[in-house]
């Protein structure tokens, strides 16, 4: 199994909260689509699964366009592995906002595992639904044999990299999830190993 954090997009290079606003890729975000392709370009993939945001879709497709083992491959998409919902936040300048509301404010939305924004999701609601995706969906995949890329964001990904690597929620707080940097793990007997 792969994970894939889309490539940056036009907000994140504009430094603004995202979440569930449906925006696309920047150029760069292309580019860094197009690299994670490169690097993913020999591995024969059974299934892609992505969140019903264009920005993991594109860079699911524009990965894709880079496989050479891989033929037409089903792609999913599912909700469930959207970003986090920042609530309030969402279309607001990071910098403005914690000018507004204090870094150490924004810091504790941004980072902790069960404090959400104002009218949004904390890491730990996020989970709530990207967990049951994850066995529902993706396991019995992979538990068929498949070999799975899941394109989606930095906070649902942080959520099951969360589960399958049993990290605490202090050790989550410092987990970062580069964008367009693939991140593999071999799947086998119920145990997730990272490769």
């Amino acid at each position: 199994m792969v994970l894939l954090r889309h490539g940056q997009s036009v907000w994140n290079a504009a430094n603004k909260f995202t979440g569930w606003t449906d925006v696309d890729l920047s150029e760069i975000g292309e580019g860094e689509a197009a690299s994670a392709g490169k690097e993913l370009g020999d591995i024969a993939f059974d299934v892609v699964y992505t969140s019903d945001l264009k920005r993991a879709q594109r860079t699911a497709k524009i990965a894709m366009s880079h496989n050479t083992a891989s033929d037409e491959i089903p792609t999913i998409c599912d909700w469930r592995l959207n970003e986090r919902h920042y609530g309030d936040l969402q279309g607001l300048d990071k910098d403005e906002t914690r000018a507004k509301f204090g870094a150490e404010q924004v810091h504790i939305w941004r980072r902790s595992y069960d404090i959400p924004p104002p009218g949004g999701e904390s890491l730990e609601t996020c989970a709530e639904r990207t967990i049951p995706c994850l066995e529902e969906l993706i396991i019995p995949d992979l538990e068929a044999g498949k070999t799975i890329l899941v394109a989606a964001h930095g906070n649902s990904l942080r959520s099951i990299v969360m589960h399958i690597e049993g990290l605490s929620r202090e050790e989550v707080l410092s987990l970062e999830i580069a964008t367009g940097v693939p991140r593999s793990y071999e799947y086998d007997n119920s145990t997730f190993t990272r490769i």
